[in-house]
């Protein structure tokens, strides 16, 4: 019973000097330490999306809803009162209507460039 009493007594302390609040170090250099991003949206607006995923939603059936969504999650939409003229595939995100989005995401894909097989 002593054994297992200081075994968890010596864990604990060693736990606790573990949260000691001071990023870890190899070789007296601080470990990089990356923050997950929030989704997609957290990208900046004007970045540009990611090819292989606009072309991976061509697969779906056109004219779908799962298209659309698909198109959603690599650039997720953010609809002005007055969207004008689409210049850019991320502008794509600033039409209302869901047709309308469909068609623009459409029209910018397809002129695309295939990436190359990896």
């Amino acid at each position: 019973m002593r054994k297992i009493l200081t075994l968890v007594a010596v864990l604990y302390s060693v736990a606790a000097l573990a949260q000691t609040g001071k990023p870890p170090t190899v070789g007296n250099q601080p470990v990089a330490q990356v923050k997950p991003a929030k989704g997609k949206a957290a990208a900046a607006p004007n970045a540009k999306p990611d090819q292989n995923a606009l072309h991976a939603c061509l697969d779906i059936d056109d004219g779908t809803k799962e298209r659309l969504n698909c198109f959603d999650a690599v650039i997720p939409p953010t609809p002005k009162p007055k969207a004008s003229k689409a210049k850019a595939v991320s502008d794509c995100r600033f039409t209302k209507e869901e047709d309308e989005r469909l068609a623009c995401f459409n029209g910018f894909v397809a002129n695309l460039p295939k990436p190359p097989k990896t």
